[in-house]
């Protein structure tokens, strides 16, 4: 195995993780190597198959012109309204006919190093499993729903699809550092929770908004949670919330945009500089912000999900 002290260039082998680059404890399941790879993707039944069939009926109620442009097209391009769970032999091939990319059955959440050595080399990490009817609303670790039609239909934008490899080739130098919560803030705020500004609105790009029929209306629309401007250095600051709708989303102007605001930061110098812990609370507008909506924050201080407030 290649080491994260080694040239970074080199994303041809899984790295090795030296004692002192401090990661979450997975345990792996028996039938999968290093890679984390499944031998073969899930046999869906044809209950499994309503349940996807559903899930993309409700969401696509509540995407168009909210979604980004990128998404809806990347849906289209992709064939995924075609019923049913997709196989992702016919994805991957026409993924890589558009950008390279391929899609890879994980059987849950897999370790951060070699969840970046799959993005380094265009592969994503699909779970390879669905929600059941009893959790259709909510699911706490990824699903192939929510990894497939929230995640892979924006890798069909080109500029999109190249600031996800180098997302996963920039997560070796935060594990060197030390400083994965800061880099996996980033990853929160932008492939999970992001906003695009478009000719028309705002617009949804994150798959944690796009596959959630709640939280798609809610980001784009709702008075409650605050919308600023992408500043990557603050963001990488910024705790976030995992089981709830975010206070505060973070807002690019483009795709280009947001590549030069990641590849091109020196991430060496930002490190060096950045604690150990969240310097700023996700409900914070701060004065280096660029605010496109200061919220009310009602749904947040009502107490989320688990008081019954209503996302408004």
């Amino acid at each position: 195995m290649a080491t994260l002290t080694q040239t970074e260039q080199d994303f041809t082998q899984l790295p090795d993780l030296p004692a002192d680059v401090f990661t979450a404890p997975l345990k792996k399941p028996e039938h999968v190597g290093d890679d984390w790879l499944e031998p073969k993707q899930t046999d869906y039944s044809a209950q499994n198959d309503a349940i996807w069939n559903d899930l993309f009926a409700r969401q696509m109620a509540v995407l168009p012109g909210r979604a980004a442009t990128a998404f809806m097209a990347g849906l289209e391009k992709l064939n995924l309204d075609r019923g049913g769970v997709p196989e992702f032999g016919k994805l991957s091939e026409d993924l890589d006919t558009l950008t390279g990319w391929s899609v890879v059955p994980v059987p849950m959440l897999i370790p951060d190093h070699v969840f970046f050595w799959h993005l380094a080399n265009r592969r994503f990490p699909a779970g390879n499993f669905i929600r059941t009817r009893e959790t259709f609303d909510y699911i706490q670790e990824p699903d192939v729903f929510h990894d497939v039609f929230g995640h892979v239909p924006m890798l069909t934008d080109p500029v999109y699809a190249d600031y996800m490899q180098e997302y996963g080739r920039a997560g070796w130098k935060a594990m060197r550092y030390n400083r994965l919560k800061a880099l996996g803030s980033l990853y929160w705020y932008t492939v999970e929770f992001g906003l695009l500004q478009e000719a028309d609105g705002i617009k949804a790009y994150g798959a944690g908004i796009l596959s959630g029929p709640t939280e798609v209306v809610y980001a784009t629309e709702a008075q409650s949670p605050n919308r600023i401007m992408l500043n990557v250095d603050r963001v990488m600051r910024t705790d976030y919330v995992i089981s709830d709708l975010q206070p505060t989303y973070f807002v690019i102007e483009s795709f280009e945009d947001l590549y030069r605001q990641t590849v091109e930061r020196d991430f060496d110098k930002l490190y060096r500089n950045l604690g150990a812990g969240f310097t700023y609370a996700n409900t914070a507008v701060i004065d280096v912000d660029h605010v496109v909506n200061r919220g009310s924050l009602e749904y947040t201080q009502r107490g989320g999900r688990e008081s019954g407030a209503k996302p408004v």
